[in-house]
């Protein structure tokens, strides 16, 4: 299993701001749920480990997603801890493992096998960045050349740091054989008492690892979290096909 790949899809979002009561990895998107979009984009890269990442009162979503068995997040604990919760399903795998969201269902097959195959320059962890027009919300990525050396918050962004326009998607590759000894060091010591899947980079660093990143298109890594960027989705992808 050492050359093989594995994905893991965090889905346990809620649909609250959409105004539904379905999760909000199963809202529609040019007539079928997010998370199905990302599903068969793994599924057209080969990758046949596919484990979505979901709330105990989901099982709509394990019906959905199945035959993949799904990994249940028992509490809602912050990016880190959701990807903690595959652990069992991902014992003893020693691939490249990528960390993908049930809301950002139209990035490509190519931009996934980017940062995949950036693991071979010998990182342990590689997140995907973008620059946004509007980069007030995001976390910025630090750069040393071509290493990446700390994910800032913007609220907890320097005037020198929030100058820095190389945002954080969230989507991230992990050399399977030391992902979850990184995890294992992410603390909570924040406001939230969460497990944030960004404190991997510290992690990564004081254990003598390397961490880097690579750039995509700033529509492609677009989530949802509203009905008005569910639609704003929908128009990227139709853009995108022609239609």
């Amino acid at each position: 299993m050492k050359n093989s790949v594995a994905a893991v899809i965090l889905a346990a979002g809620k649909g609250t701001r959409m105004k539904s009561d379905l999760p909000k990895a199963l809202m529609p998107i040019c007539g079928k749920p997010m998370i199905r979009h990302i599903i068969n984009t793994f599924e057209g890269m080969g990758i046949k480990e596919i484990i979505p990442v979901i709330a105990p009162d989901q099982e709509i979503i394990a019906e959905e997603v199945a035959p993949y068995k799904t990994a249940v997040q028992e509490k809602q604990l912050g990016t880190g801890h959701a990807v903690l919760s595959a652990r069992e399903m991902l014992k003893g795998f020693a691939g490249k493992i990528i960390v993908a969201y049930g809301d950002h269902p139209i990035i490509t097959g190519k931009t996934f096998q980017k940062v995949l195959d950036k693991l071979d320059d010998g990182y342990a962890v590689v997140f995907v960045g973008f620059r946004p027009e509007d980069s007030l919300r995001y976390g910025r990525l630090k750069m040393q050349g071509d290493e990446l050396v700390d994910i800032i918050e913007f609220k907890d962004a320097t005037d020198e740091e929030k100058q820095i326009n190389f945002c954080n998607s969230g989507v991230v590759a992990f050399n399977g054989s030391k992902m979850f000894e990184l995890l294992d060091g992410v603390g909570n010591e924040n406001a939230a008492g969460e497990y944030y899947l960004t404190d991997v980079v510290k992690v990564a660093r004081k254990k003598g690892l390397k961490s880097s990143a690579i750039e995509c298109g700033t529509e492609e890594v677009a989530g949802a979290n509203t009905l008005e960027e569910l639609a704003a989705l929908e128009g990227y992808l139709k853009k995108r096909q022609g239609k």
